[in-house]
């Protein structure tokens, strides 16, 4: 009897290296590749976020065309979906997938997998394919999961980690079930539409497996041995700009991970694994924790009085708080969808300490602009930063956003290139405009108040405000 495979594509957008593609394609005798489109996932208006998602989508369904290999796209709930393909196909035998391990994508793929192993009759094969290490394989000798990241890392770090995995194109253009057309299910021009069109621009030439392995190339070469000392400068855009490419998988972390330690060893090696360590453990955490997305993970400090000032919330996403570190990079992610690490940790910290605004809230600004937003990190980044976290910045150790700025784009490089009012000025009060002598503003071309902010805050009283939140939810929860 013929073993007939649906290979159910969600957030794996490639070929090669797909491990639930290349068991389907090895076990089977025939493979049927399904993108399906949940309409209740879908946004009225398309943020970035999603425009990105469904062009890497598209651009797989044409990497995949030039093979003469067919992505059926449907549109529906999966699990109707599924039963109309088994109802016009009855000869659909097994349900091939890679696995979410946490938030709504573990809920589905559960309620998925029941309902096409107890009502369809369906055989499933789930692979853990989006992390090094799954959530459940790094646990403590009393069997709990890690809380700390130092211990998990350098229990992490002793593992072997998996290695790329082949897929045979040959292989799967001779085991594509033919004939499909004529069941009249194929949404042509799905993805197209849920692309919004003042995001082409933006996305053109940036999404697809070739140009994420070219990325990984390209990073490798420039940038990855000096990783280490170079990361925390966005003025000299040192970062690997993987993390959109793993967040649709057009690229899988064990092709990252091979490529990288097959490099000479050096600290920006090593300090780019950690990194990877990071995101397992992020994975991990939000796994153990599903309520991480909506509660803060720290009981003491869920009842911060938060201010939630609606007006200052504006002025953060718009980048004009009167701190060009903070604007630059807000304005980074307004106009190119993503942000450099260190300036996400500023930000963050400036959103929740300086101006006391619920985590939340930036939270979801960030899912809404992030071409790479990956809910465990992001929502472990934000807990970080806000000190409600697990293993996060303490509460009272608040970032000085111009002591940041100083440090780490001294000569206001980043700035300028963002922030185009400042672009004139020539001396270290680029950290500071705000103590530009009037001669200074009509030297360099800008007029306080008009072209530029002043601070919203004073960051010295902010900081002893948030402080004093802090506590009082502490004394609170007690």
């Amino acid at each position: 009897m013929n073993k007939v495979s649906i290979v159910w594509i969600r957030r794996d957008f490639r070929i090669q290296d797909n491990l639930a593609l290349a068991a389907a394609t090895e076990n089977s005798d025939s493979v049927l590749l399904v993108f399906i489109v949940d309409p209740e996932q879908i946004e009225t208006t398309a943020s970035l976020n999603q425009s990105a998602f469904f062009a890497s989508a598209k651009a797989f369904q044409a990497n995949l065309e030039k093979e003469n290999i067919h992505l059926l796209i449907l549109k529906g709930t999966p699990e109707s979906q599924f039963e109309k393909l088994t109802a016009a196909l009855p000869e659909i035998s097994d349900l091939y997938f890679n696995f979410d391990e946490r938030g709504y994508g573990r809920q589905r793929d559960q309620q998925v997998a029941h309902h096409c192993q107890a009502t369809l009759g369906l055989k499933t094969h789930a692979y853990i394919d989006y992390n090094l290490h799954s959530a459940n394989e790094i646990k403590k000798a009393d069997g709990a999961g890690y809380q700390i990241f130092t211990p998990y890392f350098k229990r992490w770090i002793t593992l072997p980690k998996p290695t790329p995995v082949k897929v045979s194109v040959t292989s799967l253009q001779e085991k594509q079930m033919a004939n499909i057309e004529p069941l009249h299910l194929h949404q042509e021009g799905l993805l197209t539409s849920l692309i919004n069109e003042k995001h082409d621009k933006q996305l053109v030439g940036q999404v697809g497996e070739a140009k994420a392995l070219q990325t990984l190339k390209d990073f490798i070469q420039s940038h990855l041995a000096e990783y280490d000392t170079q990361r925390d400068l966005p003025f000299l855009d040192a970062t690997s700009h993987l993390s959109r490419y793993l967040r649709t998988g057009e690229i899988a972390i064990r092709t990252i991970y091979q490529a990288v330690i097959n490099e000479p060893e050096s600290e920006g090696q090593q300090t780019f694994i950690k990194e990877l360590a990071w995101r397992d453990y992020y994975n991990m955490i939000y796994a153990m924790n599903p309520q991480q997305n909506t509660q803060s993970l720290r009981p003491e400090f869920q009842k911060i009085a938060w201010r939630n000032n609606h007006n200052d919330f504006l002025l953060w996403q718009t980048g004009q708080t009167g701190f060009p570190i903070v604007d630059a990079a807000m304005r980074q992610l307004n106009q190119t969808g993503w942000m450099h690490n260190r300036l996400r940790m500023i930000v963050a910290s400036f959103l929740t300490k300086d101006l006391l605004i619920d985590w939340r809230w930036g939270e979801q600004y960030f899912h809404d602009q992030l071409l790479d937003y990956e809910p465990a990190s992001n929502i472990g980044g934000w807990q970080w930063a806000a000190s409600t976290g697990t293993d996060s910045v303490p509460y009272f150790r608040i970032f000085n956003p111009t002591r940041q700025s100083q440090k780490f784009d001294p000569d206001g490089q980043f700035i300028k290139q963002f922030v185009p009012e400042l672009s004139q000025i020539t001396n270290d009060k680029i950290h500071e405009p705000q103590l530009l002598t009037d001669l200074e503003q009509k030297e360099f071309q800008v007029t306080l108040d008009k072209d530029y902010p002043k601070p919203m805050v004073t960051h010295k009283q902010a900081r002893l405000r948030a402080i004093e939140a802090y506590e009082q939810s502490k004394d609170t929860v007690k």
